[in-house]
């Protein structure tokens, strides 16, 4: 009886894909930035794309939203649908940021230990974007990715010594 009632409700199949669209936006977002911690005259342009790159991610996390909304099964909770979706959108809004406050004070020159920051910014946002592709052996989608802790550490050194 409840398998009827349950053919009859909307579902979305599109969240996985709209993860990996995300994930897609935040690593061009990531190439942008570390292109415009290269410096020198182009940093105008990689400015730019940034931008574009965070209005693009705007309008897929209004998808996904929406799509929490009217869906009545989901393919997991509710909340952790919009964390995930949310703490996605959070680091291309730091990239935003960045390139807001590179833009005000006209900085065109980085420090090494930046560009190295923004290379670790790369690899963390591919390896988001590896673990929301489905898996090419299983297909399961939104597969974990073991070696992100190990990434993170190499990646806090880095930040430490930036910050110094």
């Amino acid at each position: 009886m409840l398998g009827w009632f349950q053919a009859l409700m909307p579902k979305e199949e599109r969240f996985f894909e709209l993860f990996e669209q995300h994930a897609a936006i935040v690593v061009a977002a990531a190439e942008a930035l570390r292109g415009l911690l290269q410096g020198g005259e182009s940093v105008a342009h990689y400015c730019r794309l940034i931008f574009e790159r965070e209005a693009d991610a705007d309008e897929v996390i209004r998808q996904v939203l929406t799509a929490v909304r009217r869906t009545f099964i989901t393919p997991f909770d509710r909340s952790d649908i919009q964390d995930l979706i949310t703490s996605m959108d959070d680091a291309i809004d730091q990239m935003n940021k960045t390139a807001k406050t590179i833009t005000l004070f006209e900085v065109r020159s980085f420090d090494p230990q930046m560009q190295q920051m923004g290379e670790s910014i790369l690899v963390a946002a591919r390896l988001v974007l590896e673990g929301t592709a489905p898996s090419p052996i299983s297909g399961q989608k939104c597969r974990p990715t073991c070696c992100a802790h190990r990434k993170d550490r190499a990646g806090g050194g880095t930040r430490r010594s930036a910050l110094r």
